[in-house]
């Protein structure tokens, strides 16, 4: 029996959903997520609330069931209240700057890195080179931190580059230590 997926979703004032042709929506002040349902669970809503039932026992069908209550979720919290990642870039001469839709990283190679930021994303940086990636859409914002980490993601001598808010790096010895 899936314990997440019996669980009833709360939809908060100032959210609205709706299921059409099979593409669950929500609608909040910091945007508009949609979210394609299977067919194997059928959504309902009733009176604020969201519950998701699934049509049989078996176990890819219970799975599913989690999942799909899961995913609703993620996107009723980001209508409602959004999604945060934060990077850190570190190294002498690292650092991103934004400029309109685009954001430019100097990250030690002979050119500058140029990252376009998709429709949905809000990205910030402060003076300290911490990169604050927000929007509505759960794996958007994800996505957009793994690929802004993978431009330059940190090695494992110097602790160079771009990480996760927070990550722990494990340092390796350089040549001069193996003696």
């Amino acid at each position: 029996m899936s314990r997440i997926g019996h669980q009833p979703i709360q939809v908060p004032k100032g959210t609205k959903v709706e299921i059409k042709d099979g593409l669950f929506v929500a609608e909040g002040p910091k945007g508009r997520v949609s979210q394609a349902v299977s067919p194997e669970c059928p959504v309902s809503i009733e009176d604020g609330t969201i519950r998701i039932s699934r049509i049989s026992e078996s176990g890819p069908i219970r799975a599913r069931h989690g999942l799909t209550r899961a995913l609703l979720a993620n996107a009723v919290l980001g209508a409602t209240e959004g999604f945060k990642k934060e990077l850190e870039v570190v190294g002498v001469g690292y650092r991103g700057d934004v400029k309109g839709e685009e954001v430019h990283f100097a990250l030690g190679f002979s050119h500058p890195v140029i990252y376009p930021i998709p429709a949905g994303i809000e990205i910030e940086i402060d003076k300290k080179n911490n990169i604050t990636i927000q929007g509505a859409d759960r794996q958007q914002v994800g996505q957009v931190a793994a690929e802004i980490r993978r431009l330059r993601p940190p090695d494992p001598y110097k602790a160079k580059g771009i990480r996760y808010a927070g990550e722990n790096i494990r340092r390796k010895v350089g040549k001069a230590g193996a003696k």
